[in-house]
């Protein structure tokens, strides 16, 4: 149930978004420019991954190397290789400190993996937080992630980093069980991009913030939509159960 797992198209294009940001990346060699466009034409997670290491290997100085770690990081992220994605987020942190696209998934991630009883809870949360936070800040003054976007399309891109963040707060709030706040931030998330799957879980946060009339709304609604994926339909149904049985309890 992760929106943010982008596709090639559109993982290339965010992962360019800090670098055009500042300035147009600029290849030294042939062999750079080969090695970079290696990554480029990978056409699986291993694939990309491989060629970053590969660029990063022998080519230490090159200014596509925030880019690059980006890459690895989402190509981790697709193969679900926490350990792996979280590495080469820091990476990509310390070639780009305000790489805000990289700040997200790792907010979301560190939520998400967060359980009731680690003895570092609280810290991976607080962590999770700031991550959100700040990029939610470094969002409200980015420059377009590519000169050749029109207004709106840039506006639209801003959207699904805003609702990025959101989602991230609400599974910071989950954790946190603090389920109204998971229902406000769930909700900004949905106003920014209506993603079935942040529908869902803005579904469960109202159950259990014992808003079940509203929940099963939500719920329904997803049901309802066309074009939406068996298993994301699946949960849907399965949270509605949950909250009608939990409204029936509760009366």
């Amino acid at each position: 149930m992760n929106k943010f797992v982008y596709g090639i198209t559109g993982l290339l294009l965010a992962a360019a978004a800090p670098l055009l940001a500042q300035k147009q990346p600029q290849l030294k060699s042939q062999k750079e420019a080969e090695a970079v466009n290696a990554i480029f034409q990978a056409q699986d997670p291993d694939g990309r991954i491989e060629a970053v290491e590969t660029l990063l290997a022998k080519f230490a100085d090159t200014e596509f190397k925030a880019t690059a770690l980006y890459i690895a990081t989402v190509s981790a992220q697709m193969k679900n290789d926490f350990e792996k994605m979280m590495i080469y987020a820091e990476r990509t942190l310390e070639a780009d400190a305000n790489n805000y696209a990289t700040m997200l998934i790792m907010a979301a991630a560190i939520a998400q993996r967060t359980r009731e009883h680690d003895l570092d809870k609280e810290e991976k949360l607080a962590r999770a937080e700031k991550l959100a936070s700040q990029a939610g800040q470094i969002l409200k003054t980015a420059s377009k992630m590519n000169p050749q976007l029109t207004d709106e399309q840039w506006a639209q891109a801003k959207k699904d980093f805003e609702a990025q963040g959101h989602e991230a707060l609400g599974l910071v709030a989950m954790a946190r069980k603090k389920y109204d706040v998971a229902v406000n931030e769930f909700k900004a998330s949905v106003d920014a991009n209506s993603d079935p799957a942040s529908m869902v879980r803005l579904g469960q946060a109202m159950t259990l913030a014992e808003k079940y009339d509203d929940a099963i709304a939500v719920l329904d609604k997803v049901m309802g939509m066309a074009d939406v994926p068996a298993q994301i339909k699946q949960f849907a149904q399965a949270e509605k159960v949950r909250a009608t049985q939990a409204k029936a309890g509760k009366k």
